[in-house]
Parts: C-alpha cells; sequence; structure tokens
C-alpha cells in the first residue's frame, strides 16, 4: 500500500514528492508487468522504484539510463547514479565523460550539476580534454550557480561559488597562447595568481602555485589492426578520390577517436585524408586533415575532432578519401575478428567501397578507440 496525503476530495490521494507520470510508471509496472519509460520520466521513475523498493523497475531505469547515454546528459546521470547509488551507471558515465570530455563539458547538462560532482569531474585524471576546455567549462558551471544562488554574475562571485573547485583547475598546464588569452584575462585568477603563473610559464626559478602543475594522463588510445600483413606492387594501391570503405561492430560501447592509415611505397609524401563515421547512412563524424608518410609500412594516426560513441551490436561504417601519391602500402589477410583486450570487433564488406577495399585486403588498416 501506498501512503500519501489525502486530499479534501477522498477519491484522490497525493504522492508529495513523486511526480505523477512516475507514480503511474510505477502502478503499471505492478499492476500490468509493463515497463513504460521514456527520456522525460525515466529519472523520476528510478527515483520511484526506488523509494518504494521496486527492483526490477529500477534495474530497466538504469538499463534505459545506460543506452541512452552520451555526452550530452553524461554529467547529468553521473550527478544521478551517485545519488541512486547505482556504482554500474556511475562507471558507464565515467566511460563516457573520459573519452569525450570536451563534449561533455561543453553540454548544457554540464551546468545543471551540484558542487560535488563539479569536484569530482574537475579532479578527474583521466579526463581527456584541453585544460584549457576544462578551465571555460568551469566558469559556465559558475555563472549558471550565481543564477541559482540569485547572485550578480560578477568575476567576485564566481569563484566564490566555485570555492575550492578553483585549485582543482589545472591551469599551469595550459598551453602558454591559452593561458595568456584566456585564463589571465578572465578576471577570476587574482593579480598575484596570474603573475605567478607567468612566471612558472617563464622562469628558471618557479614561484610555488596552489594549481596542480602536473597534466593529466587522459587516455591511452587503443588500436584494432585488422590485417595479418601489408604489402606494395608497381601497380597499386591508387586512390585518384575514390572512396575506401569497411563495416565493423563491438560487442560493448567505444569511441572511436579516428583511423590509422598506410602511407607512400615510393619514399616520403604527404597525404590529404578525408575520414568518415557513418550508422545505417547517418554521419556521425567526419575530419580533412594531412598526414606526413616516412615511406614506411607503419600506419600513421589521423584523428576525428570528438571520438565517437559507438554502441555494440551495430554496424558502422569507416571511409577514408585520400589524395595522395598513389602507390601505396595496402594491408592484406585481413581477418572477420579481432580482439582488442575486452573489445571485439567485427568486420565485413561496404557497400560505399569503389577502390577495393575489403575485409580480406585494401586500406584502413586499424581503428583508434577509446574502451
Amino acid at each position: 500500500m501506498f501512503y500519501g496525503e489525502l486530499a479534501e476530495n477522498k477519491d484522490e490521494i497525493h504522492i508529495p514528492d513523486v511526480e505523477p507520470a512516475a507514480f503511474l510508471a510505477m502502478l503499471k509496472y505492478i499492476y500490468c508487468d509493463e515497463i513504460d519509460l521514456t527520456a522525460d520520466t525515466v529519472l523520476a521513475t528510478l527515483y520511484a522504484a526506488k523509494k518504494y523498493i521496486v527492483p526490477h523497475l529500477a534495474r530497466a531505469c538504469v538499463n534505459f539510463l545506460e543506452t541512452s547515454l552520451s555526452a550530452k546528459n553524461a554529467c547529468v546521470l553521473l550527478s544521478q547514479s551517485c545519488l541512486f547509488e547505482e556504482p554500474e551507471l556511475t562507471q558507464r558515465c565515467w566511460e563516457v565523460i573520459d573519452a569525450q570530455a570536451e563534449l561533455a563539458l561543453r553540454s548544457e547538462g554540464f551546468c545543471d550539476i551540484d558542487s560535488q560532482t563539479l569536484e569530482s569531474i574537475l579532479q578527474r585524471e583521466t579526463l581527456n580534454a584541453k585544460e584549457i576546455v576544462v578551465f571555460e567549462a568551469a566558469l559556465n558551471w559558475a555563472e549558471a550557480e550565481c543564477q541559482r544562488q540569485e547572485l550578480t554574475s560578477s568575476t567576485d562571485n564566481k569563484r566564490k561559488v566555485l570555492g575550492k573547485a578553483m585549485y582543482l583547475l589545472r591551469i599551469p598546464t595550459m598551453a602558454l597562447d591559452d593561458f595568456a588569452n584566456g585564463a589571465a584575462q578572465s578576471g577570476v585568477l587574482t593579480l598575484n595568481e596570474t603573475n605567478d603563473i607567468f612566471l612558472w610559464y617563464t622562469a628558471a626559478k618557479k614561484p610555488e602555485l596552489k594549481f596542480a602543475s602536473q597534466p593529466r594522463k587522459g587516455l591511452v588510445p587503443q588500436r584494432c589492426h585488422r590485417f595479418q600483413s601489408c604489402a606494395y606492387r608497381s601497380n597499386q594501391w591508387r586512390y585518384r578520390g575514390r572512396c575506401d570503405s569497411i563495416q565493423f561492430a563491438v560487442d560493448k560501447r567505444v569511441f572511436i577517436a579516428g583511423f590509422g592509415l598506410y602511407g607512400s611505397s615510393c619514399g616520403s609524401a604527404e597525404y590529404s585524408a578525408k575520414i568518415e563515421l557513418k550508422r545505417q547512412g547517418v554521419l556521425l563524424g567526419q575530419n580533412l586533415s594531412k598526414y606526413f608518410s616516412d615511406g614506411s609500412s607503419n600506419t600513421f594516426p589521423v584523428w576525428f575532432e570528438y571520438p565517437v560513441q559507438i554502441e555494440p551490436d551495430t554496424f558502422y561504417t569507416a571511409s577514408v578519401v585520400l589524395d595522395g601519391n598513389e602507390l601505396s602500402y595496402f594491408g592484406q589477410e585481413g581477418m572477420t575478428e579481432v580482439q582488442c583486450g575486452k573489445v571485439t570487433f567485427q568486420f565485413q564488406c561496404s557497400s560505399d567501397s569503389t577502390n577495393g577495399t575489403g575485409v580480406q585486403g585494401g586500406q584502413i588498416p586499424e581503428l583508434i578507440f577509446y574502451a
């Protein structure tokens, strides 16, 4: 039986701290054995399921949140997962935040987190982000917190609401240009702090700072190599603006940071590479960049602007259009399945490939990823 406050109308029961839609979802599960969750109601439903000890519904809510997890909502869900004491969801949130840190820190949801969650993120050693991005995110959060506390968004108030979290920012690890044009002119640092940090960058005898001066470790990228050997021939591999493409799937969530590509088989050369990642024809990430190959059979990394989130058990299409020396190395003895640590990759041919790349041979020898 569920207790609440009796309203004047004796046919109604008010549940003061549970949203009506969430309470209805819980009743629907209890009496009809149906689970009806939406993005708008799942957190409130999880709260109700926890409050009234409905563990199977709570588990379904957590599963829903895990499958809908992305850089846009990872920080908010991190805060909620700690509140609801869901360690598995917390771990999944950290995986997204670490790998796609810059996207997560720039998301609207980041400004909605509580101060304790802010501190846990700012002290994170494995954030895969430039420190200037972390700094700017902290200031954006501080501005939102000033509004929540009905304070003017002055630099003094931003510093005040940040409190001890200010010293979790590793300001001395920024590039000097980022510091000079960003943090030094933000107004949240004192004049003495600004002077000392400038001296820390330039002086032989460095001053003591309250800010940590060791860069974050970030994440170490892993590589999935799908060929057992590579080769070159006098008439291969030619490009001429055509697309080399392969499809792949994984058995757990990963984040594709870029591709490892072959280079020239005729000495050193520069290549222009347009890389893309698609899912069912929808473009998820792309980048146009140049890389220099030294004439060896090594692979050379080409990166996306941000790592792309890849969900398990769905095929994605990796593509590249190369422009450069037409004679390059190519892979052979390709594998349909490759085990990389705890992640299993499966490969299949792509209809987008118009330049000969397939499972058995061709280009895109490596997928560079975080897991």
